[in-house]
């Protein structure tokens, strides 16, 4: 063995580096360490750049861990036990380090101490590391609660994204480490209660030059300075560069929320009291600028993909909320010769409009991408660009664009007219409700799947198939049938009118009709105030007066009574007595 370490180069086949899918052969020389898998590039590392080294038990059999000024972290795993004596003593003669062995905890244990060190977070269990997270394999943090610290990992956008060489089992550049592999932890969430004492805050230091420890220290939540500590290690936020504008408290549809925007110059942040989001420009695909059919609000969607993630939940698309009378002036952070070399005239140096339109041309200014706008081919019956209308039980505006139909807040839904088979116009439920709302279901061509839009006023029909006809897209109106159908059965068609449609019509001589309408408006009235309780968004209520009939059958029906109550008792008694006296 020690003639070993005299060698010119150690050699070492089967060794997996940071992850890699397939191994490769990794080499020791005396200037440094070298790896090469079968197809792939060479990874090399100076022995100048090696700051120290450990050992350790992994996954593949042994790991060979390497923390290097440049590189960071570097990984080398798949080395037999018996390689433990060769490697310490490279180590010792050619790059003057000690190779340290390391054990982990394995107590299972899911409670420890968190150590921030130069290029990884490490979280011990009674002094030894449970687990070791690279600050390159984080791509956000948010305060998840007032003790609570969620830490998000980096996601490739699409599954072939591998990083360097990953399609030929090579190394995955940093920040995509376990981008390759079937499964992916994609966040953790670490609970840190208690306070701490900010280091370096005493107040009397500044006045008199005396550091006296008598408490002057600020006491802060352990969290938030876990957190911030995170924030600046993994290099999260700020590094983005000079903030070019930033808008405080936007109402935010999607997520829900309020959060300051900061503008920077090849991404922009949103802070909120919970979450923190850094969201690159080449993320923003989309972006759409949309006047609220309520005469008070504007809207901004940006379609982002990867999707926005806050834990399990994934949003396609950020909703933003302004009023239309609400103005901003501003001034951009930005020299003359950055507005006209780098953004060419796209950029006003000052801005004095409403809120919405000022930040939707400062987005475009950034990001060189179209605006899109509501389609001049569609204007409803009440002269506005959007529909109201549900996906399930979620309520929101369908707006027709000139290549697409988008459906906000919630689920933002975003439909190009190339991916549409065929339109299908609908009337359902009872006779009532049908007569005043139609359905539209819109089927995708090659099987995938339909969306159905549902409750829109009757009113909206000859607008909607207008439009339909302008932009060449197929329809089925079943309505039509439903209606020669309806038409033939008050006519007295023998042919069509069933003993059913009798019974139907008989009954609403009686006010039979009232009820079920005021039992539609009711249901209807409880999903308007739900819509606007979670979306906070002004919204009101459809049914103008179903709120006034919600409180006049509150009142005919509580504990005083009336004489509506004695007649429903007496229709509801006489049917059972008359059952009874034929028995």
């Amino acid at each position: 063995m020690a003639a070993s370490a005299n060698a010119i180069r150690e050699s070492f086949d089967d060794i997996y580096l940071d992850l890699s899918k397939q191994p490769g052969k990794c080499r020791l020389a005396e200037s440094g360490l070298g790896w090469k898998p079968a197809g792939g590039q060479t990874f090399t590392l100076d022995k100048s750049d090696m700051t120290s080294a450990q050992w350790s038990r992994a996954a593949r059999g042994y790991e060979l861990k390497i923390y290097a000024r440049q590189a960071g972290v570097v990984q080398l795993d798949g080395f037999r036990q018996d390689d433990y004596n060769t490697v310490q003593k490279c180590f010792k003669v050619w790059y003057g380090h000690d190779l340290v062995q390391k054990e982990h905890a394995l107590r299972g244990w899911n409670w420890g101490k968190g150590e921030m060190g130069r290029n990884e977070l490490t979280f011990n269990v009674r002094n030894q590391p449970a687990f070791e997270i690279p600050y390159t394999e984080i791509s956000n943090t948010n305060l998840a609660g007032k003790n609570e610290v969620a830490v998000e990992f980096s996601l490739p956008s699409n599954g072939e994204d591998t990083g360097t060489n990953g399609h030929l089992g090579g190394a995955r550049a940093k920040g995509k480490k376990m981008g390759g592999a079937t499964d992916q932890l994609t966040e953790m969430r670490f609970y840190i209660p208690g306070t701490e004492m900010r280091k370096g805050k005493k107040k009397g230091a500044d006045d008199d030059g005396s550091d006296a420890d008598d408490g002057a220290e600020n006491e802060e939540n352990a969290a938030n300075l876990f957190y911030e500590a995170l924030m600046d290690k993994a290099e999260i936020g700020e590094v983005a560069g000079d903030t070019y504008a930033t808008f405080l408290e936007i109402l935010h549809l999607t997520p829900r929320g309020r959060f300051d925007i900061d503008l920077y110059e090849k991404s922009f942040r949103l802070r909120g009291k919970t979450y923190d989001y850094k969201i690159s420009y080449d993320s923003a695909k989309r972006f759409f600028i949309l006047p609220k059919p309520d005469d008070m609000h504007q809207l901004l969607c940006i379609g982002l993909d990867p999707p926005l993630r806050q834990g399990q939940t994934r949003y396609p698309f950020i909703v933003m909320q302004f009023k239309r009378d609400e103005e901003v002036n501003i001034e951009l952070n930005m020299t003359e010769e950055d507005l006209k070399n780098k953004y060419a005239g796209k950029l006003q140096a000052r801005y004095e409009a409403p809120i919405g339109t000022v930040i939707a041309k400062i987005f475009h200014g950034l990001t060189n991408k179209k605006l899109f706008q509501p389609s001049q081919d569609f204007s409803s019956h009440h002269q506005q660009s959007g529909v109201k209308c549900s996906i399930k039980a979620n309520e929101g505006h369908m707006f027709c664009l000139d290549r697409a139909f988008l459906f906000v807040p919630k689920p933002a839904t975003y439909i190009s007219f190339d991916n549409i088979s065929v339109i299908t116009m609908s009337r359902v439920g009872g006779a009532v409700s049908a007569s005043r709302t139609f359905d539209i279901t819109v089927t995708l061509k090659n099987g995938a799947g339909e969306h159905q839009f549902s409750n829109i006023n009757r009113e909206e029909q000859a607008p909607l198939e207008n439009f339909f006809k302008i932009k060449n897209l197929k329809t089925k109106n079943e309505m039509d049938v439903d209606n020669a159908m309806l038409s033939a059965a008050l006519s007295g068609n023998p042919d069509l009118a069933s003993s059913d449609e009798e019974e139907v019509v008989g009954p609403r001589g009686e006010g039979d009709e009232d009820e079920d309408e005021s039992v539609d408006e009711d249901f209807q009235a409880d999903s308007d105030s739900d819509v606007a309780e979670e979306f906070d968004s002004d919204a009101k209520s459809s049914g103008g007066g179903s709120d006034e009939e919600m409180e006049d059958a509150d009142a005919n029906g509580g504990d005083a009574g009336g004489s509506d109550d004695v007649d429903t008792a007496a229709k509801v008694e006489r049917p059972a007595k008359k059952a009874k006296t034929k028995k």
